[in-house]
């Protein structure tokens, strides 16, 4: 699944002009970062309610495809910025972060 594709499935938008067309390998849903930096895997999607600069530098970090923010939540405009430098799509869902996951599960697309 590509990141324009699961963007479909969640009712996503876009905040970032980058990276839709990146591969999906896996998932995450967490808030802690260095959990993320330990156990995410390339090409993963990763939903958190995190918001700041800080999750753009673990999702490079980690060479994630994208990002997900859950309930409608925005991202710092900072943050944004950085993400949009570096091709990291950022989506914001008005989904839960449960239903994301369940979405997710059922693509077939497995935990890190």
């Amino acid at each position: 699944m590509t990141v324009a594709q699961l963007m479909e499935l969640i009712d996503g938008t876009l905040l970032t002009q980058a990276g839709t067309d990146k591969e999906i390998s896996s998932g995450c849903v967490c808030d802690l970062l260095s959990w993320v930096m330990a156990h995410a895997r390339p090409g993963g999607v990763w939903v958190t309610v995190q918001t700041h600069l800080n999750v753009v530098a673990v999702a490079e970090l980690s060479d994630l495809a994208c990002v997900v923010l859950p309930c409608g939540m925005e991202m710092e405009q900072a943050a944004l910025e950085k993400a949009g430098e570096t091709g990291l799509a950022v989506l914001s869902s008005p989904m839960s972060a449960f239903d994301i996951a369940g979405i997710l599960y059922a693509q077939n697309v497995r935990g890190a």
